[in-house]
């Protein structure tokens, strides 16, 4: 494997794996080791406490300190989740802790990961990619890196849950393997960002601080559309699974890992097609997708009215389209706007507000004693559609990049 950029993505791939194996095997934690929805849901929130300081310290710090250091202690950050989480599934302290460790490990995948994987698709380090493709390589090669982590981690995990012996063990020590191999690879890929000498200008808070956080495109662009990414994406693989699972009987955990896969491996596909659709749209890739996202939110209330599996499965893969859709389109307009110097804190920043939409889940089952899940869709459906008319606006009142 000579191309570097394919060595760093394989370690965004395994941190991903890390990070979404947990989820499919929410209805087993509820089975057979008798958790609640709510306690179930709080191990995804705590998933995100633990991501954002490590999207936000690990972006900022390798922009000073260097990727590769860092993308290694995310590999290791993974591994020791999943040892983590195979030891205490009884203990509910423990499997937060697992998560918060898995979470900080996907933070630093997102944030640094995904800027090395896109410094290493320039011309000195992968001069076969032509220059029209150069432009859209950066923010599609870590997107699908991590899209298919993602859901190849979820899809074998909870194949193992449901088929092999040791539902709640053999599925982290799945992952201990790719992790262990996606080390190896990372050995003699080339840095991109020189370690800054340490010393009095170089505080913490000087790493921490991403100015172009408060860049107009930036607030009115990508900010109204981030938390949409993960939020459709977790009712498509968390919200709609659970909705269903007296519909699917048995089946309740097969049934989560494929819609599980599903969502995600149309995020996949998607995801290639995203730089033609924006040049077609005349950038407007990120309406395109908040519209899919509306129009999948419609499908999931449907779906928790009716209890169709059929109908879930629909809704779940709209969502996948959408979730594609908007994260390529976010991550290309992050990557205009930053220089070398702020591309890793900014792409933090983005990726933050990108997993907010993660505690939908949990607020969704803390509100279902206060109205049905449909009538509870619905009103997201309703806020999704303001963010769309937000995100429009921002789009002819701002110009890409400046």
């Amino acid at each position: 494997m000579r191309r570097p950029w394919l060595r760093a993505a394989t370690a965004l791939f395994a941190i991903a794996w890390g990070g979404n194996h947990f989820t499919p095997l929410l209805h087993l934690y509820e089975a057979r080791f008798g958790y609640a929805a709510v306690t179930v849901d709080l191990f995804l929130g705590t998933y995100v406490a633990g991501l954002v300081p490590g999207l936000l310290l690990g972006g900022a710090l390798s922009d000073r300190r260097g990727r590769a250091p860092l993308v290694r202690a995310g590999v290791l950050l993974g591994a020791l989740a999943s040892v983590v989480l195979a030891l205490g599934a009884a203990a509910p302290a423990v499997m937060c802790a697992g998560r918060l460790l898995a979470g900080a490990s996907v933070g630093i995948a997102m944030s640094v990961g995904t800027s090395w994987v896109k410094e290493l698709s320039a011309h000195r380090f992968d001069p076969r990619l032509g220059e029209a493709e150069r432009t859209t390589a950066g923010a599609r090669r870590p997107a699908l890196a991590l899209t298919l982590g993602f859901g190849i981690g979820a899809g074998v995990a909870g194949s193992l849950a449901q088929w092999a012996p040791l539902p709640s063990v053999l599925p982290y020590a799945v992952h201990l393997a790719v992790s262990a191999a996606a080390l190896g690879l990372l050995a003699g890929v080339p840095e991109t960002a020189e370690p800054t000498p340490g010393g009095p200008a170089a505080s913490l808070w000087d790493d921490l601080r991403v100015p172009l956080a408060g860049h107009a495109r930036f607030v009115r662009v990508v900010l109204p559309a981030a938390p949409w990414i993960f939020a459709t994406a977790g009712i498509g693989y968390a919200v709609i699974p659970l909705l269903e699972a007296p519909a699917v009987g048995a089946w309740a955990l097969g049934y989560a890992t494929g819609l599980t896969v599903l969502t995600l491996g149309i995020g996949a596909l998607v995801q290639p097609l995203v730089p033609r659709l924006d040049a077609a749209t005349g950038g407007r890739a990120g309406v395109v997708g908040l519209s899919a996202m509306l129009a999948g939110l419609l499908l999931a209330a449907a779906s928790a009215s009716a209890l169709s599996p059929w109908l879930g499965a629909a809704s779940a893969a709209v969502l996948g389209a959408a979730y594609g859709t908007c994260l390529v389109s976010g991550l290309k307009e992050v990557q205009a706007i930053a220089g070398p110097r702020d591309l890793a804190g900014l792409t933090g920043v983005y990726y933050s507000a990108s997993y907010a939409g993660f505690l939908l889940p949990l607020l969704l089952a803390a509100l279902a004693g206060v109205a049905t899940y449909t009538v509870l869709l619905l009103g997201v459906a309703a806020v999704c559609l303001g963010s769309l008319l937000a995100v429009a606006r921002g789009l002819r009142t701002t110009r890409a990049g400046a």
